[in-house]
C-alpha cells in the first residue's frame, strides 16, 4: 500500500514540475538556413537503392550467422578435446 502512494507522490511531483516547465519554456523556431541545410542533407534513396541494401542486409545477416555458428563449432570441439585429454594432465 506504501509502494502505491509513492509511485502516486512520484507522478503527481513529475506532472508538477512538466507543468512548470511548460509554462516557463517557450517554443523556439529553428533558423531559416538551418532548415534548408538540414533539408539538402536528409534525403531519400531511390527504391532501387533500398532494395539492394535489404538484399545486401540479408547477405550480411547470413554470413554473421555463419560465422558464429563457425565459433561455436570451434569452441565445443576445444572444450570436447579439453575434457578429454586435458584433465588427465592438469588434475
Amino acid at each position: 500500500m506504501s509502494k502505491h502512494t509513492a509511485e502516486d507522490r512520484s507522478e503527481s511531483h513529475l506532472n508538477s514540475v512538466e507543468a512548470y516547465l511548460a509554462g516557463t519554456l517557450r517554443p523556439v523556431a529553428p533558423r531559416r538556413d538551418f532548415v534548408q541545410r538540414l533539408r539538402s542533407r536528409i534525403h531519400l534513396p531511390p527504391r532501387e537503392e533500398i532494395a539492394v541494401r535489404l538484399q545486401d542486409w540479408q547477405r550480411w545477416f547470413w554470413v554473421f550467422g555463419g560465422v558464429l555458428s563457425g565459433t561455436l563449432v570451434i569452441i565445443t570441439v576445444a572444450r570436447a578435446f579439453f575434457h578429454l585429454f586435458g584433465r588427465k594432465q592438469i588434475g
